[in-house]
């Protein structure tokens, strides 16, 4: 049996997509329609300042194209805290004109394989801390996209030895790296949690750096052999104070 990667487990992470019900929200009256937009802005109020203390994060993006209208994003440091954020936000009054349209469980992650071997604990490295605990940038893009390592035949990534796959990933990791201040990356693992197995949030203030990023990463081995990929869901940021405009 191949040795399995061991990882470093952060926030819980939350991705839910609606479609917004246009023709109903059309119905109506231009009172009822501010005090929905109000509830919502105070949930998000809520989400910043939870955000501000650092004892979690979220966005909220406006999706570009029809496979929906809007992405919420959130991290705590428990799933059943998320689970309560849901179910919190299912109860406003704008839920009622949204469809779900996807979501997505998961944790954000850090792996053994370009780790460096110490004595120290990896939880209290500031380094570490603030990649498993992120504060989550008010970048103007989003893309977002579930993915898994192929596992078929010859490319089968859980056949390949550790060594074979820290290899691997240290030339994929090479490439990220070689965008960093342009795009911020976020994987959140997802086996056991979800259909897919990890999660991939980027974000950027130049939606063509995403395109640029993952194009790349395309002729790089872990992709172009071992990489599965679901849809892709990019976006713009979409802030509270601008609701009143989104929803007129």
């Amino acid at each position: 049996m191949n040795e399995a990667a061991q990882t470093l487990d952060g926030w819980y992470s939350l991705h839910l997509l609606y479609n917004v019900d246009w023709p109903s929200l059309r119905l109506l009256e231009p009172e009822e329609m501010n005090k929905m937009v109000t509830e919502l802005q105070s949930f998000l109020e809520r989400q910043e300042e939870v955000h501000q203390k650092k004892e979690g994060s979220y966005s909220f993006y406006n999706i570009t194209g029809q496979k929906a209208d809007l992405i919420l994003w959130m991290l705590r440091p428990t799933i059943d805290e998320l689970n309560t954020l849901e179910l919190e936000f299912n109860k406003l009054a704008i839920s009622d004109f949204l469809i779900p349209s996807y979501s997505y469980v998961s944790v954000i992650e850090l792996s053994n394989y370009l780790a460096k071997d110490s004595d120290e604990d990896p939880y209290q490295n500031e380094h570490v801390r603030k990649r498993l605990y992120p504060e989550v940038p008010k970048s103007r893009y989003i893309c977002f996209y579930p993915m898994d390592k192929r596992r078929e035949g010859n490319d089968n990534w859980y056949m390949l030895d550790m060594e074979k796959r820290r290899e691997l990933m240290y030339s994929h990791g090479m490439i990220g790296r070689g965008y960093a201040g342009k795009v911020k990356q976020f994987i959140t693992g997802s086996v056991g949690l979800d259909e897919y197995e990890w999660g991939v949030t980027l974000f950027s203030d130049d939606m063509i750096q995403f395109k640029k990023l993952i194009y790349e990463m395309r002729f790089d081995e872990v992709s172009a052999r071992y990489g599965e990929f679901g849809d892709f869901f990019v976006g713009v940021h979409l802030p509270a104070e601008e609701l009143p405009a989104f929803f007129q």
